[in-house]
């Protein structure tokens, strides 16, 4: 085990030591990130207690693992992460310094949620080429489609992970499955006199939203996913949108908005900073996430 692992299972121990007694939920669910830990709460109701190791104004790729999350992890009954690399930086050490043999890989209570859809993007691993994730692009929850998938998968774990709670379980995905497919039928229809629309974007975070919204990525700052945008990248971006009647530039929230408001300003467009998770931006549940995004996208 690595000395980062050791410091992390010595502060665990310590930490098990101060945790009150086991609370009544039935279900224990730790998701890398917030959108996944919403959803099975609504899937679950109040056989499940979930909670996010990642918070919804970081930046997931990036994350400072601490004590306290190993001990969250250490107590989990269900594991949802994003998969596709998302969190290889920084959850690995906190996975094995947890010791819960029931959400390690390969365990009934590790869900890797990029199992559940079709990914986008997929690359030939060249670090070379930036921040590449070989297995595709990560941010796949920003499609409504990939929610229900995802929606379901969650389901058909916490009924494994507790079957007395599955007519449960499948009457809260039954509920969250009609509420999203009818704000997806509604969305649709405010996204339509937008179809085609080419948009600027800093961080390729949003190729699976422009494929159900029929958005168009016209470039990214980054020159490649990681890579900080240089001078010539974006003199020769700015040229060529000039040209192509770009209208929106948008960025993830926790990325500086210096440089996307110059070039916004410059090609004539309107800058649009977009919360990237759950529980940022004022919003509270994944529906609201989504609602944000169409309703920033056709203003």
């Amino acid at each position: 085990m690595s000395f980062f692992a050791n410091i992390l299972t010595a502060a665990l121990a310590g930490a098990l030591l101060l945790l009150p007694a086991a609370a009544s939920a039935r279900v224990r669910v730790v998701a890398t990130i917030p959108d996944f830990a919403q959803i099975a709460e609504e899937i679950g109701g109040s056989r499940v207690r979930a909670s996010s190791l990642v918070k919804p104004t970081q930046d997931p790729h990036y994350v400072d693992p601490r004590p306290s999350m190993m001990v969250e992890l250490s107590r989990a009954d269900l594991l949802l992460l994003a998969g596709m690399e998302l969190e290889s930086g920084w959850l690995p050490p906190l996975l094995t310094g947890s010791r819960n043999r029931r959400i390690q890989r390969g365990a009934p209570g590790y869900l890797d949620c990029s199992t559940l859809i079709e990914p986008m993007d997929v690359r030939v691993p060249d670090r070379a080429m930036g921040d590449i994730h070989p297995g595709g692009n990560p941010h796949y929850w920003f499609d409504p489609r990939n929610g229900l998938r995802v929606a379901r998968g969650i389901a058909n774990a916490l009924e494994l992970a507790d079957p007395a709670g599955a007519e449960q379980y499948r009457a809260g995905l039954e509920d969250f499955t009609a509420r999203l497919q009818a704000r997806m039928d509604e969305w649709q229809r405010r996204l339509a006199p937008h179809r085609g629309k080419e948009i600027v974007v800093y961080h390729e975070s949003w190729v699976y939203f422009f494929d159900w919204a029929g958005l168009i990525q016209f470039a990214a700052l980054e020159p490649k996913p990681g890579i900080p945008p240089s001078p010539s990248h974006v003199a020769d971006l700015m040229r060529r949108a000039r040209g192509r009647n770009v209208s929106l530039v948008v960025q993830e929230s926790f990325y500086p908005t210096s440089l996307s408001s110059v070039v916004a300003k410059r090609i004539g467009a309107r800058l649009k900073v977009l919360p990237v998770m759950t529980g940022a931006g004022g919003t509270k549940t994944y529906i609201d996430l989504m609602d944000r995004l169409v309703a920033e996208l056709t203003d």
